[in-house]
């Protein structure tokens, strides 16, 4: 977390790596209601691109403790070894953080789930082309300050939702947030859609996170 003068508000950067179809967007929108309900300003981007598969996004979110009387200035997208926070839906999409610069030892929390979508080069290849999942954990271990791995999307079907559920709750189990996880599910509750199993799919994700 951000902290370059005594007179600095606390500052927490968010980079989310999602593929379409995984509910980036809408984990996107809790996070910044979340902060914006403990009276914290939240700003978030998006940035769609086709690098690895079809419909990858980064999204990044900026999150800034209560400043009276002042507007902060926000960035429009993470900056490598800035980020406090990296959440990826996916375990390649990790390693593509790794591999961009946004995860850093001394700083990092990266939530990610452990199942894959496989790239275009994967499916390519004639017979097996998977790539190696252990190592590309392997190298993501050793760059994070911490690691909060699950595949969340078995665990997201088996509530009957999303991923991006169990995203957000393996966020509030983290800790690396500075709300309780009744503020998270609080913004379940206010979204008014899904909402009996994307509490459940939460809740199962922050009780393995904790």
């Amino acid at each position: 977390m951000s902290r370059l003068s005594p007179l600095q508000p606390k500052s927490i950067n968010i980079a989310i790596l999602a593929l379409g179809g995984q509910g980036g967007g809408v984990l996107v929108d809790w996070i910044v209601d979340l902060a914006e309900h403990a009276g914290w300003t939240a700003q978030a981007t998006s940035v769609a691109g086709v690098a690895q598969r079809t419909g990858a996004t980064i999204y990044y979110i900026e999150l800034v403790e209560p400043t009276a009387g002042h507007e902060p200035v926000l960035a429009l997208m993470p900056v490598p070894g800035d980020v406090d926070i990296l959440i990826a839906a996916e375990l390649m999409e990790a390693g593509r953080a790794v591999e961009r610069g946004f995860v850093t030892p001394e700083r990092t929390t990266v939530i990610t789930s452990s199942h894959r979508t496989y790239a275009v080069q994967e499916k390519m290849v004639p017979g097996n082309g998977v790539a190696d999942s252990g190592a590309v954990l392997d190298v993501v271990r050793g760059a994070c300050r911490q690691l909060v791995i699950e595949d969340m999307q078995a665990l997201a079907a088996a509530q009957g939702s999303v991923i991006s559920a169990s995203l957000f709750g393996a966020l509030a189990g983290s800790g690396a947030l500075p709300f309780p996880v009744a503020d998270f599910e609080a913004v379940v509750e206010r979204s008014g859609v899904g909402v009996k199993p994307s509490l459940a799919a939460m809740r199962a994700a922050a009780d393995l996170a904790k």
